[in-house]
């Protein structure tokens, strides 16, 4: 499932795009038709993400909300727009670009309502500038949840996958079963600093890089994490364990990082 930096990303691509512009709408698929119909020549006011969800701001005060989940992706072409190919969910275009989705969790119109009742369900976003690190700590050290459990729930904080969370920890030097309540507030600063850091750069990079690396963003991907998808750790050479936690695969190097 996409990571926070990819939606970001698409926020970012998607504002320079479609904001200020009228869209021609569709859904070659059909499961959004009447939907993409009512927005076909309207105006695109704003861009936005939150965590793992993309919302698409009307003029009319309509809103789309895209959830990625597993198998959503965004195609773009240039304009004249090809022979649509496959489920295409949403087709928008103007007059230089298309852009394709399919295979969405979600794509739904909502009202501000609608995207105000997800928005409080959603732990603050590292990359949006109102989040708030006081916020997350207090639901933190509150918690008997072990940190790797706590950062996947994106109702404590938004936008942290499965790669992130082993990098975070990894670089914050914090073992992932230490419970939020064990957790000493500097060691959680040094946590939150970490992940925003990394999650910035990729959203610059497009891509997740943990590591310094000569190539940079163009590091070979078994190349760009500490642990995560490693059988050794890159900076000690001891061996990386992984164990299901949070019913995903946890990476982490118990040499680096002791409880």
């Amino acid at each position: 499932m996409p990571e926070g930096h990819t939606l970001h990303r698409l926020a970012i691509d998607h504002r320079k795009l479609l904001a200020g512009r009228r869209i021609r709408s569709s859904s070659p698929q059909g499961r959004f038709a009447d939907e993409a119909k009512e927005l076909d020549g309207q105006r695109v006011e704003q861009v936005e993400a939150w965590g793992k969800h993309l919302f698409y701001r009307f003029e009319s005060g309509t809103n789309v909300h895209v959830h990625l989940g597993l198998y959503g992706r965004f195609r773009r072409a240039r304009q004249p727009a090809p022979t649509p190919r496959g489920a295409i969910r949403w087709r928008l275009e103007t007059d230089d670009v298309c852009l394709d989705l399919s295979g969405p969790t979600a794509c739904e119109l909502l009202d501000f309502e609608g995207v105000a009742e997800i928005h409080a369900r959603l732990g603050p976003d590292l990359l949006r500038v109102e989040a708030n690190a006081a916020e997350v700590w207090k639901r933190v050290s509150s918690s008997r949840r072990s940190l790797g459990a706590l950062l996947l729930d994106q109702s404590i904080v938004s936008g942290v996958g499965n790669v992130y969370r082993a990098e975070g920890l990894f670089v914050a030097g914090l073992h992932p079963e230490i419970r939020g309540d064990e957790l000493e507030r500097r060691d959680f600063t040094r946590l939150w600093k970490t992940l925003r850091l990394q999650l910035e750069r990729g959203v610059k990079d497009r891509r997740i890089v943990t590591v310094g690396h000569p190539r940079g963003a163009r590091a070979p991907k078994g190349e760009r994490t500490w642990v995560y998808g490693q059988r050794l750790c890159r900076r000690c050479g001891e061996a990386v364990r992984r164990w299901e936690l949070a019913a995903r695969t946890m990476y982490a190097c118990e040499s680096c990082q002791r409880r």
